[in-house]
């Protein structure tokens, strides 16, 4: 099959950690076509859109390793039409950029797009959590706004002593903040600095979940089911338990618990076209939902003696191969209309 990944800059990957490598290694070693889409070489000629894909140049004998594979990879460059792709994975680096999306809305219909332009719309931002109306019982107490004095009372009136802030938009912890009652002297200034003076900027207020460890469980989920799951376990004296901020991995055995939010929330991620997804838990509480490129299959490879990318190779052949099996049987009954 032609499948393609869609990715910020080749050169910017880390071989040693980055998830999207692995499947796109996993893909050239069954022998798709592949290639890399960059977002900013979308365009439209003749009302079709196009992209100057980096393609796959053949090797006599793909490594077996990821990182050798990385620094041996060719490319050529050719500007295609996206419909020409029966799979686009996306994986550029959040926030998303939204007028991408709006590129590939004409090609959704005829390139099966993981994950899908609809369902990444809804959950392209920590908003998406509380869509949820079914499972308050396992997601913290949660607040969003821009206004100031709205965000500044629940806070002040809350019985908790900790609460966490984060911007609506960010990721890899960052802008991840703890809010202590005995500083409320801070909090206007922290409100100021998050929402802006003109109040452009959406936050988070959400109550602080605490874990034994103080980590958090990271869950692969993959068409709505748990598929691997390690630890994130945070630096001394930083409540941010993400890799990019300094926390470390170990393996990790879900509970009967977490399995029960994962298949709780993996029916609405099915539904929605949310196909690969990173769920984030702490103390039993569903803290975040990522669904923009969720990093951890290296770590869940590592400690669980598995090669997750060849799960996510599997389903995507298999979605290819339906999809394929739906068009031959709609020609073959137009055959028949046609030759009636």
């Amino acid at each position: 099959m032609n499948i393609c990944f869609c990715i910020d800059r080749w050169s910017d990957i880390k071989p040693e950690t980055n998830s999207t490598l692995r499947m796109i290694h996993e893909a050239v070693l069954r022998g798709h076509r592949v290639a890399l889409m960059y977002p900013r070489k979308l365009g439209v000629r003749d009302n079709v859109t196009t992209c100057m894909f980096h393609i796959f140049e053949p090797m006599d004998k793909v490594p077996d390793r990821a990182q050798t594979f990385y620094a041996k990879a060719a490319f050529r460059k050719q500007r295609l039409p996206v419909k020409g792709f029966d799979i686009v994975v996306l994986r550029a680096d959040p926030p998303i950029d939204t007028l991408m999306l709006n590129f590939l809305d004409s090609v959704k219909d005829d390139t099966l797009i993981v994950n899908s332009i609809d369902g990444l719309r809804m959950a392209n931002n920590k908003l998406y959590l509380t869509t949820f109306d079914d499972a308050h019982d396992i997601i913290p107490e949660t607040y969003v706004s821009k206004d100031k004095e709205f965000l500044y009372d629940i806070i002040m009136s809350s019985e908790r002593d900790k609460m966490i802030m984060k911007p609506i938009d960010g990721f890899g912890g960052s802008g991840v903040i703890l809010l202590e009652k005995r500083a409320k002297s801070n909090i206007r200034s922290l409100l100021d600095f998050y929402i802006g003076d003109d109040e452009r900027r959406y936050v988070i207020v959400q109550e602080y979940v605490e874990s034994e460890d103080g980590g958090d469980v990271r869950v692969w989920m993959l068409n709505g089911e748990a598929c691997g799951a390690y630890k994130r376990v945070p630096h001394e004296g930083d409540v941010r338990a993400n890799l990019h901020s300094g926390g470390t991995a170990v393996k990790h055995v879900m509970t009967s618990h977490e399995k029960m939010i994962c298949e709780r929330v993996g029916k609405k991620l099915a539904v929605d076209g949310l196909l690969i997804a990173g769920l984030d838990i702490i103390g039993g509480k569903l803290i975040e939902v990522n669904v923009v490129s969720p990093g951890g299959i290296v770590n869940i490879n590592k400690f669980n003696k598995t090669r997750l990318e060849k799960q996510v190779l599997d389903f995507l052949e298999q979605q290819h191969r339906r999809r394929e099996s739906g068009f031959e049987r709609k020609m073959a009954f137009k055959k028949q209309v046609l030759e009636s």
